[in-house]
């Protein structure tokens, strides 16, 4: 039985819909209905080309109607085995359109004739979609029965074909007299001895299961030990031979050397001023510094992707394509490998499936080239080619501009973040929040999560030099207790931060300290007693450093969800590489699931809110590990790091990306 069914414009006009329960009716009209989700996802940010879409214990499907801009969609619950959604919503599309093509027609020429949105409301108002649409609920309601029917019908001859057979292959029932303990098959050759033996060996090996190790090598093991004292097994153990200390040269080190190799404690300054080899400028590079604002805030850099001259695509990300020469030879390969693509469709027609299949397979493998997961490059082609399929075009310049605007347009949709990316702004606000005199203001607290060795610690550590240069206090705290050298990088790091200062400058101490109580520790408890040292010593942000761990790994990513949902920090922000390709779905996907899943428990689940890529700088154009992300979670990129030093740190424009991405 169905939940819900509606037809509507894609800019947002519901012409006609129909509720089945008193629940989905309800659910129909509130921001968080599946509908409204399937919309806001399928059409608003492009995140799904599946053909079936879940959410809230409901399953929805649709299919557009893209010359007459319409949507039809139907809702169930998702544990029914509706088998002829897509028979019916085929059928549906197909019966209104035959029923009221030229009625929609007027009423979508109507809506481009009109400029604002105003005057779009006004339009919408006069038009009478009762008195048009007069007559189909019945219609409708008559098709609906039709596949409610035969559904019914295939069911029941389902069911007496498979029970058909079961009910003629069950032999005669067992008698009463049959035991129904288990029980051993005896020869009756075999003698009363035998049987002993058997009855004997069952019973040891039945009491091996039960031992502590389990298997067969438990109690029977020691039974046949106890029958063998020869055996193999009680002769005596060899002794070890004695471990010797291992020396690293012909001379023991002296005290002052073990002085200069010891980072485990912090140093006098004076110490840390007379460390000659140490090279301030090399931590700081000056042409990746940032700029300040009039307000005097400390910004990133934009990351650019080329320096050089090849600017094919600007036309195509200002939206503006320059008339190009149908008989010029050139024409195609301006535009590169994918102009070659899109001068298949020529002339004037209706862009069909057939037409845009090998344009859309060009297409999945140019992203798959760019390193977007292969799953991903499916989604964006089948989104791209649902838009444009029945669309009217004419010449090579007409399509080659339509296809073009589609992959765009797609990705910029994509990319463009759903949520703010000023986290400078985020931590203001909280810090000049109003509190009660005797509450202490809370600390602003971000988590970095991620897997093993994509640079969460190094990163980190650039964030904290980016907070310093605005003038704040951040409190680091080591919360990675199980990679041997952790705490101590992180304690290089501060030491580092501390001389650096604002703008470069010396003398930043104080601006940035080290919470740790070293190894083999709850990271979620050593969160808890930083953030509370925070907030007793005016610090104005607490960064969470975890240790990596792989997204298939359970119980650590439990310890994860504990983390988060003792300390509810303001930011979990993911690492990941901008190296991987399909890796990073699978990464990202499994880290977002298991917080929301794990730290549900708590009342309120978290997922990732952001993320940060490292080793920019190793991928040049192939950038689409930033796509593959942002699609997969719906959250934007923070920061890209691009280097060495505490000044790479970038931040990421989405046209930026699309024409990386587009770039031949």
């Amino acid at each position: 039985m169905l939940d819900h069914c509606s037809i509507s414009h894609k800019g947002g006009i519901v012409l006609w819909s129909r509720s089945f329960t008193p629940e989905a009716a309800q659910l129909a009209t509130s921001a968080a209905s599946p509908v409204n989700s399937l919309i806001r996802e399928a059409l608003i940010e492009g995140r799904t080309a599946d053909e079936r879409y879940e959410k809230d214990g409901y399953a929805v499907k649709w299919t557009f109607v893209n010359d007459l801009e319409l949507i039809f969609v139907v809702a169930y619950q998702r544990i029914l085995q509706l088998t002829y959604v897509d028979d019916l919503l085929t059928a549906l599309k197909a019966l209104f359109v035959k029923c009221f093509e030229p009625f929609i027609a007027a009423f979508v020429a109507s809506l481009h004739a009109m400029n604002t949105v105003k005057n779009k409301a006004f339009e919408v108002a006069l038009w009478d979609f009762g008195k048009a649409f007069d007559g189909w609920d019945r219609a409708f309601d008559k098709l609906l029965r039709g596949f409610e029917e035969k559904a019914a019908q295939d069911r029941k001859s389902r069911l007496r074909t498979t029970t058909r057979p079961a009910i003629e292959e069950l032999g005669t029932p067992p008698s009463d007299d049959q035991s129904t303990t288990p029980t051993i098959a005896v020869d009756a050759s075999q003698d009363e001895q035998q049987i002993a033996r058997n009855v004997q060996a069952l019973k040891n090996r039945l009491r091996g299961r039960g031992g502590r190790r389990g298997g067969r090598g438990g109690r029977a093991g020691a039974s046949e030990r106890e029958s063998h004292p020869n055996s193999d097994s009680e002769t005596p153990m060899k002794s070890k031979k004695a471990k010797t200390q291992r020396k690293w040269g012909d001379e023991a080190p002296t005290e002052s050397d073990m002085a200069s190799l010891d980072f485990s404690v912090d140093k006098p300054d004076a110490a840390i001023n007379d460390l000659g080899s140490h090279d301030l400028q090399s931590l700081v590079d000056q042409a990746s510094l940032g700029t300040r604002t009039r307000d005097g805030l400390y910004e990133v850099k934009d990351w650019e992707f080329s320096q050089g001259k090849d600017k094919r695509t600007d036309n195509l990300l200002a939206g503006a394509l320059k008339p190009l020469d149908r008989n010029a030879s050139s024409s195609t390969s301006s535009l590169g490998p994918l102009g070659s693509l899109f001068s298949r469709l020529t002339g004037s027609k209706v862009l069909t499936e057939a037409d845009l299949k090998p344009v859309l397979e060009g297409m999945k493998q140019h992203l798959m080239k760019k390193n977007v997961a292969m799953e991903i490059a499916d989604k964006v082609c089948e989104n791209v080619g649902e838009n444009l399929v029945g669309r009217k075009v004419g010449g090579f310049q007409t399509t080659s501009a339509a296809v073009h605007l589609a992959l765009s347009t797609s990705l910029t949709r994509i990319l463009t973040p759903k949520t703010s990316t000023d986290l400078l702004l985020s931590i203001r606000n909280k810090l000049s929040s109003p509190l009660p005199s005797t509450q202490r203001r809370v600390p602003y607290s971000i988590a970095f999560v991620g897997v093993n060795g994509v640079g969460k610690s190094t990163n980190l550590s650039k964030v904290c030099f980016w907070l310093i240069q605005n003038g704040l206090r951040v409190l680091i705290a080591a919360c990675d207790t199980f990679r041997s050298g952790a705490v101590e990088q992180l304690r290089v790091h501060v030491r580092n931060l501390s001389m650096l200062g604002v703008d470069g400058a010396t003398n930043s101490k104080g601006r940035v300290e080290l919470f740790e109580r070293g190894y083999g520790k709850d990271a979620a408890g050593i969160a808890r007693e930083a953030i509370g040292y925070a907030q007793e010593n005016d610090f104005d942000v607490v960064l969470i450093d975890t240790a990596g761990r792989m997204q298939d790994n359970e119980p650590l990513m439990r310890a994860l969800a504990k983390l988060v949902a003792v300390n509810s920090p303001d930011k979990i922000i993911f690492v990941g590489e901008a190296l991987v390709g399909n890796e990073a779905v699978d990464q990202l996907t499994k880290f977002d699931r298991a917080l929301r899943d794990f730290s549900s428990a708590s009342g309120k689940s978290r997922g990732i809110d952001g993320m940060l890529v490292t080793k920019w700088d190793t991928v040049d154009d192939k950038v689409g590990a930033a796509l593959s992300m942002t699609y997969v979670t719906g959250q934007p990129i923070i920061f890209v790091g691009c280097g060495q030093t505490y000044t790479d740190l970038r931040q990421l424009r989405v046209a930026n990306v699309v024409q990386a991405i587009l770039k031949d």
